[in-house]
């Protein structure tokens, strides 16, 4: 009580002070940044921008946080983990996700920017970004929950109408995306002071590769939107072929991408996250060579074509996966440079064992990889954020996606301006992908994997095999299996091969403890991570494509007199 009633004393003193010097309220503080103050120049323009970046570009993270790569988001068939993330059982009380605190903070952003003293080119600059960001936002909770309100302006507390507005529809909500996007894409500058470090015209572009690509096979797969997932297919084509015509990029050494001290000068890549040591650095170096990890699954190892284009299932140069000479042998080039090839790391044999036996190679710097900085949080690796490889798969699958929408067939020159860039990479060794009427071919003889989903066109099994080797462990899976409608492979019981691992026979290590190893077939076989059936995961409820809405948040519009509708099954 007594400090209550200290504070309301002071307040009424400051009130009294006020009531004789009125004029004192006009005057903002001196020593802060407010914001009837801030928005002067365009130097403040741009550190309030930067502000958006810790959200959407978070890299390889920070410390000892998990940004997006690696095994950090290992719901998926990738990964094949001793005790597996499981979907969402129960709607949370509160958080969730549902949050508009970026959007809000991107239409302050749009609002003030028109009021600051500058040339139109530069509010038609940031203003983009602003929009950039609102559109980055809204894809994120639409991914998210689905049916989100809308907003493009900023709301008072006071505006319980709009505060409390109900859901609008995804296509209206990812129209307004697509608007956002193209003003950007037309305003943002093409070159900005630290272009690779700074949003410009072409990251622009990439993210609206990726963004558009995502709603366009979620109205096809999920909605069966034809008319929808054609306009949304066409904006990811038509941003992926505008980076392709630039001729700014091209494609590097595929593991520098990702372990390089430095990405200042890589052609691939559009847009990256700078460490340094001393200020910011992560723990992806330790976490890749110091640490037991989290192994890739026997199913995505297989993945990977043998190195005459075929699937190792149909090439007579594959040799088995008895020993991981003979698995690695005689592969497309990136296995290599993504997994150990030369050594299994066993729990019970090696201190950085992966649970799979099979370790990753991707991320690892080698001139630090024994170094102090190399085992703790202090990497210094730049992270990419956003590359080429990545666009010229979003604009063949664009491709693809609307062939069978009724567009143009897949030609040859759509596979040469994008897959085959990526088998050209020096290292990688893998023919061309051709097309034969709508079949994939190598050498002119056309192929189908006796292992392709049958319900996806053969042609297109491959483009999604292209993308899953390229783009692995780089946090796209879980997404990209979302969208085609296809969370079913995650399920370890359906597919046990992604609860499985390195072939191994315990008599090879015959001083190790691998008590705790347990193999399909006893003494020898594959490597099962998770042994205890009471702990696989299983995929038994499609409501798990779309996020519950926190219960929180239905109550206070129930206190308002409004209904938020939760998600189906939820």
């Amino acid at each position: 009580m007594k400090t209550i009633h200290k504070i309301s004393l002071l307040f009424l003193c400051f009130i009294a002070f006020v009531g004789c010097e009125d004029d004192l309220l006009d005057v903002p503080p001196q020593d802060m940044l407010v914001d009837e103050t801030f928005w002067t120049s365009e130097g403040n323009v741009k550190t309030f921008a930067f502000g958006f970046y810790s959200g959407y570009f978070s890299g390889y993270g920070s410390g000892y946080t998990w940004g997006n790569y690696f095994s950090g988001q290992s719901l998926n068939d990738d990964f094949a983990p001793t005790n597996p993330p499981r979907f969402a059982l129960q709607v949370p009380t509160s958080g969730g996700g549902w949050s508009f605190s970026w959007v809000r903070k991107a239409n302050i952003f749009i609002d003030r920017v028109q009021t600051v003293p500058m040339e139109q080119e530069a509010i038609d600059h940031w203003t983009g970004i602003g929009r950039f960001f609102r559109a980055m936002e809204y894809h994120d909770l639409v991914a998210r929950f689905g049916d989100v309100p809308y907003f493009d302006q900023e709301l008072s507390e006071e505006d319980n109408e709009q505060l409390y507005k109900t859901r609008d529809e995804r296509t209206f909500v990812m129209d307004k995306v697509l608007e956002d996007l193209q003003f950007a894409a037309a305003n943002v500058r093409a070159s900005v002071d630290n272009d690779g470090l700074e949003v410009n015209k072409d990251v622009v572009l990439a993210f609206m590769s990726r963004i558009m690509l995502y709603e366009g096979t979620w109205q096809k797969y999920h909605e069966n939107n034809s008319a929808k997932a054609t306009e949304y297919l066409e904006a990811a084509k038509w941003a992926a072929d505008q980076i392709i015509n630039s001729g700014n990029y091209s494609l590097a050494n595929y593991r520098e991408v990702f372990s390089s001290l430095s990405l200042a000068s890589n052609p691939e890549v559009i847009l990256y996250r700078e460490y340094e040591p001393g200020l910011i650095t992560h723990a992806l170096n330790s976490y890749n060579n110091k640490e037991p990890q989290t192994g890739i699954s026997r199913n995505a190892i297989e993945s990977y074509l043998a190195e005459d284009g075929l699937p190792i299932s149909l090439s007579p140069l594959y040799q088995g996966d008895q020993g991981i000479e003979k698995v690695m042998a005689n592969r497309d080039g990136r296995i290599y440079e993504t997994f150990v090839s030369t050594e299994l790391r066993i729990n019970g044999v090696a201190p950085n064992h992966s649970t799979t036996g099979i370790a990753t190679h991707k991320f690892l710097n080698e001139s630090i990889k024994d170094d102090p900085i190399g085992s703790s949080n202090l990497n210094p690796t730049d992270a990419p954020i956003i590359r080429y490889g990545e666009v010229l798969l979003n604009y063949i699958e664009a491709v693809a996606e609307l062939a069978t929408l009724g567009g143009a067939s897949v030609t040859q020159g759509d596979l040469d301006k994008s897959i085959n860039v990526l088998r050209d990479r020096v290292g990688v060794n893998l023919p061309h992908l051709q097309v034969l009427g709508d079949n994939p071919a190598v050498n002119g003889v056309i192929y189908d994997d006796p292992n392709r989903d049958p319900e996806v066109p053969s042609l297109l099994w491959e483009i999604r095999r292209e993308r899953r080797v390229e783009l692995i462990m780089e946090g796209f899976r879980l997404d990209d299996l979302k969208r085609w409608k296809k969370l079913e492979y995650v399920d370890q019981v359906a597919n046990p091969e992604i609860n499985q691992g390195a072939w191994i026979k315990k008599s090879d290590y015959p001083d190790s403890e691998l008590n705790d190893i347990t193999l399909t077939d006893g003494e020898e076989g594959y490597i099962i991570p998770t042994s205890a059936a009471a702990s696989l995961r299983v995929f038994d409820n499609e409501r798990v494509y779309l996020s519950p809405l926190p219960l929180d948040q239905i109550t206070l519009y129930a206190d308002q007199g409004v209904t938020l509708e939760q998600n189906p099954g939820w």
